[in-house]
């Protein structure tokens, strides 16, 4: 499948709003059409529960289902049984907090993130911290917004429990050399517990949890063109078979007394309750759309906008325009967070709107990362592989425009 035009009339949304420049993937990616169908084909066609029922719709709704784990079991290389679905990377990072967390994290210990971290995987460890006494630290970046490898050495240690790192910056763009962090960090500790954010790198590159040797990883289904309300936690078997589910219902259950309880085997023991069907379903069609694009041809158009990108800006501003993380000695997503000293983020995303662009504006979630870069926040274009050249030619005049308006 080729990239550009031809992939954009897969997705509806151009169609109804043929416009809109939509620089907002990482927010949210938009849906193609057979992602649509699902959703309203399980609907019109099955509308059951799954698990519970023993006649055809419910075993057939149950069969959809349980198809989508074993794909992203193979998306990531992974076991079925160490696939467990929630409602996103918020809740996966929650859940492991609620579980893991509270099972081996006592006072005294140490929890790791990094700067760049959105704030789930931030706060949810802070707080996580805080509630068992635990030490709380910070790992640095450098002034190019990369991991700084000399402190995240100096900051693990024997005492370090649980490592929480994002995969890719959702500010920066910053793909993080995954392998070499997780490898430097179990060469300090061999039985830490490294949990991956991999939310703004799921949708971009591929990802293999055997090669990176991680023990959690969690994304979402909405960035990487499926549904809302859908996650996915990877949990290593030998990690979850010692984890108590945290949430109590239905389907998660092996025996229930009136004295005491049992609960089923990973990943079922943390599915509680009637989960997002549909949802879950039209997500398997989103992973074998993607995979039909390719990987490799996502990261290549994806690099190519952003070159455009950065050279339009560049000749525009030079050094005047701050793009966070531009320097960055890594590979990146298409994604450039800017700031230009006078002038307001919220500003220039409100008057790129009136010229249908689709920009964020603020912290993105990351308010320690725009602390440290000493800005109080920032306006996020974030491309995906349906964006064109002409869209970012577009979006180049729009902010110069824009900003001439302040300067």
């Amino acid at each position: 499948m080729s990239l550009m035009s031809d992939v954009r009339k897969d997705f509806p949304f151009f169609q109804h709003n043929p416009n809109v420049v939509y620089f907002d993937s990482t927010a949210t990616s938009l849906k193609p059409q057979i992602v649509i169908d699902a959703i309203s084909h399980y609907y019109s066609h099955l509308g059951a529960n799954i698990h519970r029922g023993i006649y055809d719709l419910s075993e057939k709704a149950t069969e959809a289902f349980e198809a989508t784990r074993r794909i992203v079991a193979t998306f990531l290389n992974a076991d079925e049984k160490e696939i467990i679905f929630t409602r996103g990377t918020t809740e996966s990072i929650n859940l492991l907090s609620y579980t893991l967390g509270e099972q081996i994290i006592n006072e005294g210990d140490e929890i790791v993130v990094t700067m760049m971290e959105h704030h789930a995987n931030f706060v949810t460890w802070q707080q996580l911290a805080k509630r068992r006494k635990a030490i709380f630290s910070v790992v640095l970046v450098d002034n190019n917004g990369d991991i700084d490898m000399t402190d995240l050495k100096k900051k693990i240690s024997s005492k370090t429990k649980i490592f929480a790192c994002a995969y890719v910056s959702n500010v920066t763009g910053i793909i993080n050399p995954m392998q070499e962090i997780i490898k430097a960090v179990k060469t300090i500790n061999p039985s830490i517990n490294i949990v991956i954010d991999a939310a703004q790198a799921a949708p971009h590159i591929k990802i293999d949890v055997r090669a990176l040797d991680c023990d959690f990883l969690a994304f979402s289904a909405h960035k990487m063109c499926g549904p809302t309300g859908v996650g996915v936690l990877y949990g290593k078997s030998t990690r979850l078979k010692d984890l108590q589910p945290f949430m109590y219902g239905g389907d998660m259950i092996a025996q229930v007394t009136v004295q005491d309880s049992t609960f089923q085997e990973s990943p079922y023991r943390f599915e509680a309750g009637t989960p997002h069907i549909s949802g879950v379903i039209a997500f398997k069609e989103a992973l074998k759309y993607l995979e039909q694009v390719s990987f490799e041809a996502i990261e290549q158009h994806e690099a190519m906008l952003f070159d455009l990108l950065n050279v339009g800006l560049k000749k525009e501003f030079g050094d005047q325009l701050m793009i966070l993380g531009e320097h960055s000695k890594n590979k990146r997503v298409a994604v450039a967070s800017m700031y230009i000293q006078g002038t307001h983020p919220h500003d220039l995303a409100d008057i790129l709107n009136s010229d249908n662009m689709c920009v964020r504006a603020g912290h993105h979630c990351a308010m320690p990362l725009h602390t440290f870069f000493n800005i109080p926040a920032s306006t996020r274009a974030s491309l995906y592989f349906y964006n064109t050249e002409q869209e970012v030619s577009q979006f180049v005049s729009s902010f110069t425009k824009a900003v001439k308006m302040f300067l």
